[in-house]
């Protein structure tokens, strides 16, 4: 599914889960859905599952966002409890949207006790007291941990999640790795047929200590050593040392929440010479939350760094801030420089991330989605350089293998119900919507925060550099299918080869692939078990 599809299913105001690869654009839709919706008066509440991330996206935690707190469980009590203090009531009262990002880091326990708050503060039994759900995640990535640091139930088993019943909107572009064979070699990951060729692919970036660069960082599965590497790294260059201290405004547990989880430090020591990555996305100077570099120097005037990106560009890095935002309002703020120390981070800090390198050290890889994780996190193989890594990392999970063959297919479902439905239907529902949340009717939407639905309008053709992006990782996507190909396609197909590898063997999108073998009448949808499956043999 595409960006706009999603968007245009979001804006009919239906609960959605949002999911897909790394780097297909999840963050960008959620940022494109919120940007309409406040543009048309409706302020949403903006949750995720950890701190860092809900620092990323200017939000807060689920957990303080709905009262829970750390609490492991809840009784009807409880949330009768937390539901009638003064700043959960108003903001169950003031919601109409709630969107919970890294759902993949959220156990099913937790969110059932958000949606038993929920219920209970707007004194509606829908799930979530009837607020629209936009749960963003992918369960490849690193899964839910208890305070015990025992492994918990994926969000999707709860009873909630059933009765919720998203839609599921599953992106299917790339936009972060641009680099077809590395690409490869991710989805085989993904899709459970890592082998050995590619694993020998993998292998050929394996480097010996010495032969490591020095300006890459290290990522480790564990955190022990990653403070202890970056200090004493820094200690090695001469020159005297710049600090920059964090500055904050509001209330002091949130801002202890914004220093706790902010990728920079409250404390930043920096010296010339040092390996820095960018914390924060400035893309008007060059920069975004990932992005490498090397100090090169202090500005005379401000004392603010100037650092040397991998691609050689000189930026001046000033103070930014990272907010929390409720009902429209800033509620807290800190301001610091927007670098981290880079010579080393951990596997779950670098969630989010998009890198230009990354030395990876996978040898102690010890849960499912760590080693996808981490290289999923680099833009190209040239950019990885592998110390080591054990079975484990390249492993997924089998019981997530399943469920995202289910995802996938019912996010096939949700697009061709979509695509069959008239454009001034679509239209209406978006206007309803919009209605229902007491929002104003908005200006003729803008392409940087909102697509308008392809069947409002003629879309434009696909523009040549989108088509070059495609086809860098999928040669043929867009062109015409040979009587030949048609053959070959039946043939592996019959073979048992499945629609990931069909589509990496003739360079094309999984989707184009399901298309043409539904066309040749080889996969037929199933509608008691509500998916495609290969047509019986007769």
């Amino acid at each position: 599914m595409t960006q706009n599809d999603a968007l245009d299913i979001l804006k009919t105001g239906a609960n959605v889960f949002l999911t897909g690869e790394p780097g297909s654009g999840k963050s960008h839709t959620v940022n494109a859905y919120v940007a309409y919706l406040r543009s048309r008066g409706i302020e949403p509440a903006v949750t995720a599952s950890t701190g860092i991330a809900a620092t990323h996206i200017g939000g807060m935690t689920i957990h303080s966002w709905s009262g829970i707190g750390v609490a492991d469980a809840l009784s009807a009590d409880d949330a009768v409890m937390i539901s009638a203090r003064r700043k959960i009531r108003k903001r169950m009262h003031d919601a109409r949207v709630l969107i919970i990002d890294e759902v993949s880091m959220l156990s099913a326990a937790t969110l059932a006790m958000v949606d038993t708050v929920c219920r209970t503060g707007r004194e509606c039994d829908a799930p979530f007291g009837g607020l629209q759900i936009v749960l963003v995640g992918d369960f490849f990535q690193l899964p839910p941990i208890s305070r015990e640091r025992k492994k918990s139930s994926f969000a999707y088993t709860s009873d909630v999640w059933r009765a919720l019943n998203p839609v599921v909107c599953y992106l299917t572009e790339q936009y972060r790795q641009d680099d077809p064979a590395y690409l490869s070699i991710l989805s085989a990951i993904r899709a459970n047929l890592f082998d050995a060729t590619h694993r020998e692919r993998i292998f050929r970036q394996k480097r010996v200590p010495k032969d490591m660069p020095d300006d890459v960082p290290k990522l480790f599965s564990h955190n022990a050593d990653v403070d202890r590497i970056n200090s004493d790294r820094l200690g090695t260059l001469p020159g005297p040392p710049a600090v920059f201290f964090m500055e904050a405004s509001g209330p002091a547990a949130l801002v202890e929440t914004l220093k706790r989880n902010c990728l920079s430090p409250e404390s930043l020591t920096l010296k010339e010479d040092a390996t820095v990555m960018c914390t924060k996305n400035n893309p008007q100077l060059g920069f975004v939350n990932g992005t490498l570099g090397r100090v090169i120097g202090f500005d005379k005037e401000s004392g603010y760094p100037v650092i040397e990106t991998h691609k050689g560009t000189e930026i001046l890095i000033k103070p930014m801030e990272w907010i929390v935002e409720e009902g429209g309002r800033i509620r807290a703020r800190v301001a610091q420089i927007p670098l981290r120390l880079a010579w080393a981070m951990t596997v779950h800090k670098s969630q989010g991330m998009s890198m230009d390198a990354a030395i990876v050290d996978l040898s102690d890889a010890f849960e499912y989605g760590q080693g996808y994780v981490a290289l999923s996190r680099v833009r190209r193989l040239s950019g990885l350089y592998l110390i080591g890594a054990n079975d484990r990392a390249f492993m997924v999970s089998h019981e997530i293998l399943q469920k995202d063959r289910w995802f996938r297919m019912a996010s096939e479902k949700a697009e061709a119900k979509l695509r069959g439905m008239p454009g001034e239907e679509i239209g209406a529902k978006h206007k309803a919507f919009i209605e229902r949340c007491g929002g104003r009717a908005g200006d003729v939407e803008s392409a940087d925060n909102t697509v308008s639905s392809h069947h409002a309008r003629p879309r434009p053709h696909r523009d040549r550099e989108s088509l070059e992006r495609i086809r860098a990782v999928h040669p043929n996507a867009y062109r015409a299918w040979s009587s030949e190909e048609d053959e070959v396609l039946g043939k592996y197909f019959r073979e048992g080869w499945t629609i990931v590898a069909l589509a990496d063997h003739f360079g094309r999108k999984s989707g184009a692939v399901r298309s043409r073998l539904i066309k040749a009448g080889l996969i037929v949808f199933n509608p008691d078990a509500w998916r495609y499956e290969a047509k019986p043999q007769e």
